[in-house]
Formats: structure tokens, sequence, C-alpha cells
């Protein structure tokens, strides 16, 4: 440790970023909407929303609801869609200075590609995040994420538009066993796995005895989820990531450093910062903060040396 001042910067499916914390993709928008709130160059990488071949609508509303300890979101991957997308964000995003990272979606395997192909040739796009695992839509979505079989077809062929690009594959905690899904996403070769997405949950309104969501369930996220959370990027990096290289971007109700370190801890080399700046739009940077606090007082030299540190 030098001058007491810990070093934060990672080396992320091969690209280095300045620090460990990243935004999750629904809770930032597309390139800089919370720059009002903070420097974004004060953060690892970004995630944008979940960007398709053709614009979406979404759900329709109510499509998000509070709970005790998190929230019930049913947005459908709304969106601007591609065209839309490269040209009124990509120059607003080639301005940024952290990582971007794509979140791509569609309803079939031709639509992931066409969005990959088309932004992968930009300078603006440093890579790519495979929504395969969205559980508030009919078509795709969490279809592809519980088949290992699809998985690995559609990871390979991503990966291939993708090229040089870092391909990360988000990963639904609604499986049986998340590791197979993680070992075909690796097989198919993913550069870099994401998890977990939310999980799937209602809430009734006991006067109208109907559920609040006009989608009737949503993807639970906050608080609420942060154990199951840690015990899955756990359970994925020592049964698939770290046996194959693969770094692990760990999310899911993290609102502290605390959670953060939990989450290094587990195995991952990155965190992904998201409900919580609904609450707190600069969390993302606190977090940052806090965890080089933590990494003084423990006398840790490089934030690196957390991964996987569990006794």
């Amino acid at each position: 440790m030098t001058d007491n001042c810990p070093n934060m910067s990672i080396n992320f499916a091969g690209l280095r970023l300045a620090n460990p914390i990243f935004l999750a993709s629904g809770t930032c928008g597309y390139a800089d909407e919370l720059a009002d709130f903070f420097d974004l160059k004060n953060i690892g990488g970004l995630v944008t929303k979940s960007i398709t071949l053709h614009p979406r609508p979404g759900n329709p509303t109510p499509r998000i609801v509070e709970t005790d300890a998190g929230m019930l979101n049913a947005i459908g991957l709304a969106n601007i869609g591609l065209e839309a997308f490269i040209r009124e964000k990509i120059p607003l995003l080639e301005s940024l200075q952290t990582a971007v990272f794509v979140n791509v979606a569609g309803r079939t395997a031709e639509e992931y590609l066409a969005v990959i192909e088309r932004l992968a040739p930009l300078e603006a796009v440093d890579g790519f995040e495979l929504n395969i695992s969205c559980p508030n839509v009919k078509q795709g979505g969490i279809t592809f994420g519980t088949d290992p079989q699809l998985i690995e077809e559609i990871t390979r062929q991503a990966k291939k538009a993708a090229g040089i690009k870092p391909l990360m594959v988000k990963l639904t905690p609604t499986v049986t066993d998340i590791s197979a899904a993680a070992r075909a996403a690796i097989q198919g070769g993913a550069d870099a796995l994401s998890l977990v997405n939310t999980f799937t949950a209602m809430v009734i309104d006991i006067e109208t005895r109907k559920p609040v969501l006009a989608n009737r369930t949503g993807g639970l996220s906050g608080p609420a989820v942060k154990p199951i959370a840690v015990y899955l990027v756990h359970k994925v990096y020592t049964e698939a990531a770290r046996p194959a290289g693969i770094p692990l971007l760990g999310m899911g109700g993290i609102r502290t450093a605390s959670d953060a370190v939990e989450f290094f801890l587990a195995g991952a080399s990155a965190v992904a910062v998201g409900t919580a700046t609904f609450i707190q739009p600069d969390a993302a940077v606190r977090i940052r903060q806090g965890l080089e606090t933590y990494c003084r007082n423990h006398r840790i030299s490089h934030i690196a040396e957390l991964t996987g540190g569990l006794q």
C-alpha cells in the first residue's frame, strides 16, 4: 500500500477500469441520466438500459411497486430501439470517461445478433451485456436463460458478432442450477458473467384482490435479495467462473460498501449498483469511497485482493 492509498483499478474481461463499481442496467438510463448527481468518470463502468432492434413500449402501467425491502418492476424492456439509440445516445456515450456496456435484448436470436453487429464497430461501446434473463417479457427474455443448450448457442453466436468487444452474459436466478447456466455461457465464449437478475415476485392489493402490477408479476430487486445474490455469486464463482478464469459482475441489493465487500469476498471482480440509485442517485460513488476506506483500514493494497477471499 503506497501512501495509504489503495489501488482501486481492475482488469475486467480485458478492459482496464478505474474501479470495480458499475451502474446496473435499467437503473441508470441510456447514457448520462445520472450525470447531474456525480461525475461518471468516478465509477468504473455503466450498463445501459436494454436496447432492442425495434422500439418497445413495454408493459402497461402500473409497472413499478415498492415493497418493504425492495422494489418490483415489470417495465418489459421499454426502450427507444436501436436506430434511435445510435442517433441520440451514442454521441453522449462517446464523451464519457468510463466503460460502457450495452445491454442487448430481443425476442429471437436474430434480433440479439442484429443489435450487436450494428453496435460492435462503434468506439463508444466497450462491451455488451447479453440479457437472456428478463422475467417481464412474454417472448425471449428469460426463455433463453433457463436452458443451458440455448444459453451456449446464443452466447456463441453473440460472441462471434461482438468480435473483440467483451461479451458479458446476464444470468437469471430462477433456474434449478445457476452454475449449469454459467458453464453453458462460458462454453459459448462469454468473457464475463453478470448476476443476478431480479427474482419473479408479486404484490397483491388486498382491497381489490388483484395484483398491483398490470403485468401481475414483476422482478424483485433491492436489499431483500442480497443474501441470496451473494450466495449465488459464490456458487457460480466456485463451480464455474474461477476454474475458467472468468470475471463476475455481482449485483443484487447493494447499498453500501459493506454490501459490495460481501460480493467481492464471494467471488465478484466488480459490482453493479441498481435499485439503490433510486433512493440515493450518487450511491455508486459513495460505495466506491467506502471501499477505499475499507481497504485502508484493513491494509489492502489492491481491491482485487478481495475477490474470492471468503475464508
